[in-house]
């Protein structure tokens, strides 16, 4: 069957078009990333921005006319922290329904870390049962989830994410030392209150997803253009992390525009989210993280497009039925 997934999420939104025959994805047709800011101001405001939801609007022009062009079978939407976190989430939400005849969900926290993790080990053994860490730092929240095979098991959202901390804490260009520890300081106690010693002591091995991730792979590795296939599977060192943190961090706004491996949209957040990987690597004692292409998207092109999908949406409120979770 072919699907279409599109993640609006604070800092980006992206489409997948994809096959998926018995429960595998088969074929990836189409992966686009547009870097939109939807939840520009949310931290602060508590709302969408119309010019923020217009920038999203103007990108989902664009997918639904490839959703069409490629024939996929059904069109979702995940819809995660701006969105629930904003006092206009839900109207947004019946917008991209009703103009785009794209199904919304909007995710809880609980919801989100689950099809993260299912994406990030499809092509997993599901027989595998070494304890795996999936670190997934978003713009406006990081979501930690603990399974084995294909399986979550612990999982937490946190209110630490790349555009959050940068609105929070990130006013000088570039950030002084200050700054940077305060970011630090506030996603430590973010992370160290939501992760209990027994969960960090239990991973044996780790995958981070999403665009900070996959833009350290790239940098670490000066790709230009970017290769997902060279990201897909690096194994992102901590020395690394911190060594790019510091080049970055000492960079203005435009010279981090300029770095290759980085898209240019996302040089306004991606010092803190490095700082939030640091930490995370910091808290479960790991040397590095194997980085993965494979993310929400996969995991909602396997989990709500499905007819075994294990979530459902009342159409009428956009508000998700998690009863079968």
């Amino acid at each position: 069957m072919r699907v279409a997934v599109v993640d609006i999420g604070t800092n980006s939104t992206r489409l997948l078009i994809a096959d998926v025959v018995d429960g595998r994805v088969t074929d990836e047709l189409v992966r686009h990333s547009d870097i939109t800011r939807l939840g520009a101001g949310v931290d602060v405001e508590g709302r969408l921005r119309a010019d923020a939801m217009q920038r999203v609007y103007s990108t989902l022009d664009g997918y639904r006319a490839e959703i069409d062009e490629h024939q996929a079978r059904t069109a979702v939407a995940v819809l995660t922290s701006a969105v629930r976190d904003s006092a206009n989430g839900e109207q947004f939400a019946h917008t991209v329904l009703e103009r785009y005849r794209i199904q919304p969900h909007v995710l809880s926290g609980d919801q989100e870390a689950q099809l993260t993790f299912l994406g990030a080990t499809s092509e997993r053994d599901p027989d595998d049962l070494t304890p795996t860490l999936v670190v997934d730092i978003g713009g406006g929240s990081t979501e930690v989830v603990i399974g084995a095979g294909h399986r979550a098991g612990f999982h937490v959202s946190t209110q630490a994410g790349a555009v959050r901390q940068t609105e929070r804490h990130i006013h000088e260009d570039p950030p002084t030392d200050a700054e940077l520890e305060e970011v630090a300081a506030d996603v430590r106690s973010i992370l160290t209150a939501a992760v209990p010693d027994q969960q960090r002591d239990a991973v044996r091995h780790a995958i981070a997803v999403a665009g900070t991730a996959t833009s350290l792979a790239a940098i670490a590795q000066h790709l230009e253009p970017y290769d997902p296939e060279r990201v897909h599977g690096y194994r992102l060192s901590a020395d690394q992390c911190r060594e790019i943190l510091q080049r970055l961090a000492a960079m203005m706004l435009d010279e981090r525009r300029q770095v290759a491996g980085l898209n240019p949209d996302r040089a306004p957040t991606i010092v803190a989210g490095t700082v939030i990987l640091g930490e995370v690597l910091k808290l479960f004692e790991l040397d590095q993280i194997e980085v993965s292409e494979h993310d929400i998207l996969r995991g909602a092109a396997l989990g709500l497009t499905t007819n075994g999908a294990v979530f459902c949406l009342d159409r009428k409120s956009t508000r998700l039925n998690s009863s079968h979770l």
